[in-house]
């Protein structure tokens, strides 16, 4: 068999910045994990290297788009809760009342869109959840967040219905049906926008007290 050919730890940390274009040396360092066996504080030392040796710098910028951010680190959560709504919404308007048993996919369906979708997204957006660090004492856990998503929709679908009942549309399925999904895609979008903000500002950099985009040569 022939050997296997080592990688370079600084060309894949080049290759890394040219290819996936990371946002903040926090991102840099997590890609770069994946492909090296090495520590977080190894590549960190290998950037500052890579930096002295002129092959690569680092550059101060005060707010990443969070375009970079769905390229570099896809939210799950997001994409899963907007195809949720989605598929929902669909099903509420395509799938009639006498078609069994798909008609019981609509109600599973239905259920989580009003009781737990609305209240999931504002609870991301109230408490944005910050994967890249390591200390988390002040994060939500996962049943804490699931009961107050419940809660907070028991509580967002009746102001919709009320705000609803004053409107020229009235209460029916349509209206209600358009304007939790309109809810639902605001609050996501907002806890999307904090979330990344969260990760840039808590983004670790060799340079401290600065948030870094790292740039080749």
């Amino acid at each position: 068999m022939p050997n296997e050919t080592k990688k370079d730890p600084a060309e894949t940390l080049v290759r890394i910045m040219k290819e996936k274009k990371p946002d903040t040396v926090k991102v840099l360092v997590t890609l770069a994990k994946q492909e090296l066996r090495l520590s977080e504080r190894e590549i960190l030392k290998l950037v500052i290297e890579l930096q002295d040796k002129g092959q690569i710098k680092l550059t101060e910028r005060s707010v990443a788009t969070p375009s970079t951010y769905l390229k570099t680190s896809p939210p799950i959560w997001y994409c899963a809760t907007i195809a949720l709504a989605a598929i929902t919404t669909i099903c509420v308007f395509t799938v009639p009342d006498n078609l069994y048993p798909w008609v019981y996919s609509r109600y599973v369906l239905g259920a989580i869109f009003v009781l737990w979708l609305p209240g999931y997204a504002l609870i991301k957006a109230l408490f944005p959840e910050n994967k890249t660090i390591v200390e988390k004492q002040n994060s939500l856990d996962t049943i804490e967040r699931s009961a107050l998503s419940i809660g907070l929709s028991l509580a967002l679908v009746p102001i919709v219905g009320l705000l609803l009942n004053y409107s020229p549309w009235g209460i029916r399925l349509a209206p209600i049906t358009l304007s939790l999904l309109a809810l639902t895609l605001i609050l996501a979008t907002v806890a999307l926008v904090r979330e990344h903000n969260l990760q840039v500002s808590q983004a670790a950099c060799p340079s401290p007290n600065s948030e870094c985009l790292p740039e080749t040569q």
